[in-house]
């Protein structure tokens, strides 16, 4: 295992391609639950110069009129130029109602723990979950410092500080580790698109270059416990101007930003795309359940880092295997661990959707909930109460370790 390493992750802002795409089909899908709790939604797209797909299957009882959800994400991320823009792209949509039988109706709410039992998986996969203790989120440094960078790239758009900046952005923060921890900062990219190039009026490389470093890199890092140093390397737009970018110049599809979406590669993930499915679908929420398994992991102090794999078959409503890696860092066996998960954390399909309110946030969000997560993690968010990132199970995990720990004690006297 590894101990000295250096190690980047990168981010983009909401206005990114594939990011775009993210938020549409989130959107798509907190439409039809707000309507129907007990919808069974799959919603996918991608987009590119001045057209967007939108692909999607469902089986509800909700109207939903998919293309003008489409042209609302697009005005609200704030593509109005005229190579897209809200009103001018032209949208394609393959909708295919499923029947009815489809809709899986049951309300985990009111199910006996025998009920729950047998409500199963209706496909295979195996995801993961991440916790460390290098961020008060409990999030790998790299994709923290990499969020925070590109939220400010959005932040100083919408604000206007920099008004010529276009949606499209992208950060990548790289650390130095010693002894697996984080050491120093080692390098940092910001490339900021803006919508007129110098010759048109925009403002010239150099301009752009300091407004970021003062206006981006700066202001993020003003709080953080580790800096930049004058051995880091910072690269603002490196390979010059970034003219307008978004769907114009590159093309996005649901799904693409897997690592983006959790631990920007400091731990693995699936490699489902977790945006556009509802909350029967554990490719998505299973990935979920092991992000709050690894948290309060690591928030009951059992480890510094730790590793979470639910796999999950087709049929069946347990994962068929549970793994924990705590890479050297747990105060108990990683074994003792994966026992202790099993026994107070419900991975089941209609358990976790009981657990985390899964069918009904879109309702009790304002503006909707699965949008929200399309863009900036769907882990580690601290401007969201996630309910997977809740460490009420670290008191229980902490005092069963501790108990353990004085049974040894006493053995040993």
């Amino acid at each position: 295992m590894r101990t000295d390493f250096m190690f980047t992750s990168e981010s983009v802002t909401e206005g990114h391609p594939d990011k775009l795409c993210d938020q549409i089909s989130d959107a798509i899908l907190d439409r039809f639950l707000q309507q129907d709790p007990y919808s069974a939604v799959i919603a996918e797209c991608a987009v590119a110069t001045a057209i967007v797909f939108i692909a999607a299957r469902f089986a509800s009882t909700a109207s939903v009129d998919v293309p003008n959800v489409a042209r609302q994400i697009i005005s609200q991320v704030g593509y109005d130029q005229p190579t897209f823009n809200a009103r001018t792209c032209s949208i394609v949509t393959s909708l295919k109602e499923l029947p009815p039988e489809e809709r899986r109706s049951f309300s985990e709410k009111e199910l006996s723990d025998e009920e729950i039992d047998r409500i199963a998986v209706k496909n295979q996969v195996t995801v993961f979950g991440f916790a460390c203790d290098q961020t008060p989120a409990l999030m790998p440094l790299p994709i923290w410092l990499a969020h925070r960078l590109a939220r400010r790239l959005t932040s100083v758009r919408l604000q206007r500080l920099l008004p010529y900046l276009s949606p499209d952005g992208k950060t990548q923060v790289g650390v130095e580790y010693r002894n697996r921890r984080p050491s120093r900062i080692h390098s940092i990219t910001v490339i900021g698109s803006q919508t007129q190039s110098p010759a048109a009026g925009g403002p010239s490389l150099r301009q752009l270059q300091d407004d970021l470093r003062q206006a981006v890199i700066d202001f993020v890092f003003q709080d953080e416990e580790i800096r930049p140093d004058e051995h880091t390397r910072i690269f603002i737009n490196p390979d010059g101007p970034f003219i307008l970018g978004g769907p114009s110049v590159h093309s996005g599809l649901t799904g693409r930003k897997n690592a983006i979406d959790t631990y920007g590669e400091y731990s693995r993930h699936s490699g489902a795309a977790l945006s556009g499915k509802d909350p029967t679908r554990i490719d998505r929420v299973g990935a979920y359940a092991a992000r709050y398994a690894a948290k309060n992991v690591v928030a009951a102090g059992l480890a510094r880092e730790c590793e979470v794999q639910l796999s999950y078959s087709i049929g069946l409503s347990q994962p068929v295997s549970i793994q924990v890696e705590t890479f050297g860092t747990g105060v108990i066996p990683d074994e003792q661990i994966a026992a202790l998960l099993k026994q107070h954390c419900d991975f089941r399909l209609a358990g976790i959707m009981r657990q985390f309110n899964l069918r009904f946030l879109p309702s009790h969000v304002k503006g909707g909930f699965y949008r929200k997560l399309a863009s900036y993690g769907h882990v580690g968010r601290m401007d969201i109460g996630l309910p997977w990132d809740v460490t009420d199970k670290a008191p229980l995990l902490r005092e069963w370790a501790a108990s353990r720990c004085r049974l040894r004690e006493s053995a040993k006297g």
